[in-house]
């Protein structure tokens, strides 16, 4: 994903992650100077990935000024055309418990510190001035509301941000699904892309937006990417998680799976293949097979052992696993793009990980080609030194790079000027409607 190199098209990136989000700006055309990241680990794989990037680890909050230093020492003076940034979105994130309310700072947005890391980005664009500030984060960024530091006001991070540069930038705020720009999962996401006043950028906008066409979208005649044709695609051996040396692929160090208790594995067997059906609707019993059942039968109704569902025991009795029931110990749906690849792709009870077809969740290896990263970037030892728990982690946190080398290509044309540049988006549509209206506090 690699692509030409141009001196007027310098990026740092903060939040850098493993860097493969940046990939794709790379590929446009976007040279990284500075990379910064909190987790030592993920920084060296992102060097690995970006020559001649200069790493910057901590907390961002504390080392900004390093940031700018370091830039300032290997980019002389000249302001970056791209500072990328992908704040943490775990505080943010709807789908993690015990975010509170979010429209309320105090039991939601404010008890997680992580959720103001947006002023280290403000202060880094005010020092280096960037052409271009692309922010990446989750739906709720839009509306999560925390307590401004200076006036205790409740806003949402987002919109703090957009105050805070507003001196000096003009804000598009986007909000989409990545499955609609050919990204193989259902992936929604927030973006902020700020451009500076002061470059010739805002007047070659107008009335269109600094993003993409969506290529796959229903409403411009496209289609998205199946998982079925995703996975027939990657051509990767058969695994099943039923002992250790059928759980790995010799060949692909990342193609492998946990491997489970026989009950558990029986009860992900019991799935019909390809259906897309989960756990909760199987009716079989270990000892009978198929039984006569209900959705809420517990037991077999000829031999009395717990059916091959989600049970648990509870003084003495068995009950159905509580919550989830729509997401959880489910197929993912070939026909549909795969649910979104987050950090907890290698565990089946809280979101759909279970291959379509085989007996076991997703690998590494196919979750980081779901998120389009390339089959050849480079983990270094992040396995070895950090096991799958983290490994998946980073996978989970990308941004896709499918879709940051078209966004990017964007915006590398409007930073040259070429009018046979990939076209921008309108500003109507309804991606950046439903955007602005949610980080104006108004109904999506």
């Amino acid at each position: 994903m690699r692509g030409a190199v141009t001196p007027e098209a310098d990026a740092l990136s903060l939040f850098s992650n493993c860097g493969a989000g940046d990939l794709g700006f790379a590929a446009a055309g976007f040279r990284f100077g500075v990379m910064a990241e909190l987790q030592r680990t993920r920084l060296d794989v992102a060097l690995r990935n970006h020559a001649g990037a200069v790493g910057v680890p901590g907390d961002l909050t504390k080392t900004w000024k390093e940031v700018v230093d370091r830039w300032r020492r290997t980019r002389s003076t000249a302001p970056p055309s791209l500072l990328a940034a992908c704040p943490p979105c775990q505080g943010m994130s709807t789908a993690r418990s015990g975010r509170g309310a979010e429209d309320d700072p105090d039991t939601g947005g404010s008890r997680d510190s992580r959720n103001l890391l947006v002023l280290p980005i403000a202060r880094i664009a005010e020092k280096l001035k960037p052409t271009f500030v692309v922010v990446e984060n989750v739906a709720a960024f839009f509306r999560r509301v925390v307590r401004d530091p200076e006036s205790g006001e409740g806003i949402s991070a987002a919109l703090l941000l957009v105050r805070l540069l507003a001196p000096k930038y003009d804000a598009h705020p986007f909000l989409t699904d990545l499955a609609d720009f050919g990204v193989p999962q259902t992936r929604k996401r927030a973006f902020l892309t700020f451009v500076r006043r002061s470059s010739c950028v805002s007047d070659r906008l107008r009335t269109r937006a600094p993003y993409p066409v969506p290529t796959h979208a229903a409403d411009y005649g496209g289609a998205p990417v199946t998982l079925r044709s995703a996975l027939a695609g990657y051509g990767l051996a058969h695994l099943d998680s039923a002992a250790p040396e059928t759980a790995k692929d010799p060949k692909h160090p990342l193609h492998f799976v946990p491997v489970w208790p026989d009950r558990q594995r029986r009860m992900v067997a019991a799935i019909p293949s390809g259906s897309g059906a989960s756990a909760w609707q199987n009716t079989d019993c270990a000892v009978c097979g198929p039984v006569d059942a209900n959705d809420e039968s517990v037991e077999c109704i000829q031999c009395g052992n717990p059916l091959l569902r989600p049970i648990v025991k509870e003084n003495g009795r068995s009950r159905l696993v509580r919550g989830f029931r729509r997401a959880a110990y489910r197929r993912l749906d070939p026909a549909r793009p795969a649910a979104t690849v987050t950090t907890a792709s290698g565990r089946i009870g809280g979101s759909r990980t279970i291959h379509p077809f085989q007996n076991r969740v997703l690998s590494p290896l196919e979750c980081a080609l779901l998120q389009t990263i390339p089959p050849d970037f480079d983990w270094g030892d992040a396995l070895k030194e950090r096991g799958p728990t983290e490994l998946r982690a980073m996978i989970g946190e990308a941004v896709p790079p499918r879709f940051t080398r078209r966004h990017g290509d964007v915006l590398k044309a409007l930073l040259t000027g070429r009018d046979d540049g990939p076209p921008c988006i309108e500003s109507t549509d309804r991606r950046c409607e439903s955007a602005r209206r949610r980080i104006e506090g108004r109904p999506a």
